[in-house]
């Protein structure tokens, strides 16, 4: 490139002169073309975001879900039944059940 195609440049000439027409559709498609993957760029980067966000959330809750689980198994046995029912004052009968049997006149 000679010196007075590069000063043309700088100067903006190609933007000023009578051809600059078709020059200036192509900026303007260029510029709208970029400010459309900027946006869809961020759009993505927002739902990444959102995803990393819901899978933690999800590694919370399941989390949870497996102590309540632990907790509730315990409390669940049946030697921490006795034991709660032996704190409260109840004991296991000392006479054996009796068998009601009931039956149907004709």
């Amino acid at each position: 490139m000679s010196n007075k195609n590069l000063y043309d440049f700088l100067r903006g000439s190609f933007l000023t002169d009578e051809s600059a027409f078709k020059n200036w559709r192509i900026i303007i498609f260029v510029v709208a073309l970029v400010l459309i993957m900027i946006s869809s760029a961020h759009r993505a980067d927002k739902k990444v975001i959102k995803i990393s966000e819901l899978n933690k959330r999800k590694r919370e809750l399941r989390a949870e879900y497996i102590d309540t689980e632990t907790i509730l198994m315990q409390i669940k046995m049946e030697s921490n039944i006795r034991e709660r029912a032996i704190e409260i004052g109840l004991k296991p009968s000392e006479t054996p059940p009796k068998k009601i049997i009931v039956t149907q006149k004709k």
